[in-house]
């Protein structure tokens, strides 16, 4: 098996995890997130849930279309 065919694709991936640390290491910085309107919070005596689903839906549209850009190449 010829590795160079792998070569791509794990850059790719770790060029991606780096960007994600860095998000992440930095989402508290990020003023609109975890404030979506769209965010679930639910809050009671000694429960508190909490559900990002505006900003999930946000990433997949935003991952989505990074991988449409790349494999449209």
């Amino acid at each position: 098996m010829d590795l160079r065919i792998l070569s791509k694709p794990a850059i790719v991936t770790g060029i991606c995890l780096i960007i994600l640390g860095a998000a992440l290491s930095y989402s508290d910085k990020i003023p609109f997130l975890g404030k979506l309107p769209g965010d679930i919070h639910i809050k009671k005596e000694n429960f508190t849930f909490y559900f990002p689903f505006a900003a999930c839906v946000l990433l997949s549209i935003v991952i989505s279309v990074v991988l449409w850009l790349i494999r449209k190449r």
